[in-house]
C-alpha cells in the first residue's frame, strides 16, 4: 500500500468516526503534525505508529500483501455533514447498542453503506436523501 492510500484510509476512518486529528494523536501517542503528514500522503510511518493509529481509531492493523484489495469508498461532503447531525449520531449509537457492536465500527459501516447507496444515484444527494437512506438502514437493521 502506498503512503497516499494509507493516508486516505486513515483520514476516512478518522472522519467517519467524527474525530479530530488532535484527539486521535492524543490516543495514539503521536504528534498532530505527524498524523497530518500521514493523512496528506507524506512521511514514512513505522508499523508501530500505524498500529497505534489503528488502535486509537478502534481498528485492528491487518498486514495484507495482496494488491487486489478494494480502495475505500469516498464519503461525499454532504454525507459527512449529515453524519454530524444529532439524529445520525443517535441512530448509529442505537444500532450499535442493538447489535452489541462498537459505536465507532457501526458508524463507519453505516456511513460506508449510505455512501455506496448514494453512489447509485445520478445526482448529488441532499440532506432529505440522506435521511431516507438512514431510514432504510434502520429498517434493514431491525428486520
Amino acid at each position: 500500500m502506498e503512503i497516499v492510500e494509507l493516508g486516505a484510509r486513515l483520514r476516512h476512518r478518522r472522519t467517519a468516526a467524527g474525530r479530530t486529528i488532535a484527539s486521535v494523536a492524543a490516543d495514539a501517542g503521536l504528534s498532530v503534525p505527524y498524523i497530518a503528514n500521514l493523512e496528506n500522503g507524506r512521511g514514512n510511518p513505522t508499523l508501530s505508529a500505524v498500529n497505534s493509529l489503528a488502535t486509537a481509531l478502534g481498528a485492528h492493523l491487518v498486514l495484507d500483501l495482496d494488491e487486489r484489495s478494494p480502495a475505500p469508498v469516498a464519503l461525499p461532503e454532504s454525507l459527512l455533514q449529515f453524519a454530524r447531525q444529532r439524529r445520525f449520531t443517535a441512530e448509529s449509537a442505537r444500532m450499535a447498542q442493538d447489535a452489541g457492536q462498537s459505536a465507532t465500527a457501526t458508524r463507519e459501516r453505516l456511513l460506508l453503506a449510505m455512501a455506496a447507496m448514494g453512489a447509485l444515484s445520478a445526482h448529488a444527494l441532499t440532506e432529505p436523501d440522506w435521511h431516507r437512506l438512514l431510514d432504510a438502514a434502520i429498517l434493514t437493521a431491525r428486520a
